[in-house]
């Protein structure tokens, strides 16, 4: 079946239209008819070989993509929340030729869930990285409603994930943004948005002069907003930075597959969409064979939204 893959890594151009074979669906599994899959910064680090020490399958084709939505064409044993004919939406951790940017995956039925109500295949397929990403920071720094979060990067789709979340969960939420995206993020719910630069933790301190309770640095700004956090804070981190020791500041790295199989997460996320928590934001769609322009798009940066290939 086709794919978009790897057989070198490389640049955008590195990206063709590859064969891979079906996967065979097993016990507690589900087969998704994949009509759409979300194009991520972790994707263009895969395809340019970021991690290939750490893929357990060290022959091309290479397949990145971690989000996908699609029609449900076949259950294992054991699965009752989705049946055949259901969209649904779900989470990948790619591997070798696995990830998500192929016309058919097979995945734990505990990484499925039906796609929200409404929802195309390509808005739900914004939803499963970025927003079990943005739930996992959150729950990681642990803050109480009424404390104060600060959001960098908050016009992208994890950053506007984190805001909506963080709103829902009680938190005052301050966020960085350009003059061209200030509106947008108010719009997202942030009580308070200064602008970026690289004063911003000066910028988030003249209005919390004891700093803020936690910070989600979704824009990596690390050492430049650091400061804006009050010793002992919270900080989540989606690069693996780890913190340099200082203040007593709490450094908790983000990392997705820890929930790829929390069905039960994945699914609050979809009743948070139904509810009108959550915004699904698609930026622009391609088709599968114009993955190398998604990826060229992507890293020109200025994206509001998710790029999704469309198969």
């Amino acid at each position: 079946m086709r794919a978009v893959g790897v057989m070198q890594f490389g640049g955008p151009d590195a990206l063709r239209l590859v064969d891979v074979p079906a996967e065979p669906l097993g016990p507690g599994q589900v087969r998704l008819r994949v009509e759409a899959a979300a194009v991520s910064p972790t994707d263009t680090h895969a395809r340019s070989g970021a991690y290939a020490g750490r893929d357990p399958i060290k022959t091309p084709p290479w397949v990145p993509g971690m989000d996908v939505a699609g029609v449900v064409t076949e259950v294992g044993d054991g699965v009752e929340h989705v049946a055949v004919g259901d969209l649904a939406m779900g989470i990948v951790v790619p591997f070798g030729p696995h990830g998500g940017y192929r016309e058919n995956k097979v995945l734990s039925g505990d990484s499925v869930v039906r796609a929200p109500k409404g929802a195309t295949a390509v808005e739900a397929c914004t939803l499963p990285m970025n927003g079990l990403t943005a739930r996992l920071a959150l729950d990681h720094m642990a803050l109480r409603p009424g404390q104060v979060l600060a959001v960098t990067g908050a016009a992208g789709a994890f950053g506007g994930y984190v805001v909506q979340l963080a709103k829902a969960d009680g938190l005052t939420v301050v966020a960085d943004a350009s003059e061209a995206d200030e509106q947008l993020i108010r719009d997202l719910g942030a009580d308070l948005v200064v602008r970026r630069g690289d004063d911003v933790a000066a910028r988030i301190r003249e209005h919390f002069p004891d700093g803020v309770n936690g910070l989600a640095d979704g824009s990596v700004q690390v050492a430049l907003v650091l400061p804006a956090v009050r010793d002992g804070g919270a900080v989540a981190t989606v690069r693996g930075y780890r913190g340099d020791g200082q203040r007593g500041l709490r450094v908790f790295p983000t990392r997705v597959y820890q929930l790829a199989e929390d069905r039960a997460a994945l699914d609050r996320l979809r009743q948070q969409v139904e509810d009108g928590v959550l915004t699904l934001r698609v930026a622009r769609t391609f088709r599968a064979e114009q993955a190398a322009e998604a990826h060229r798009t992507l890293e020109r940066g200025g994206v509001r939204g998710r790029l999704v290939l469309t198969f």
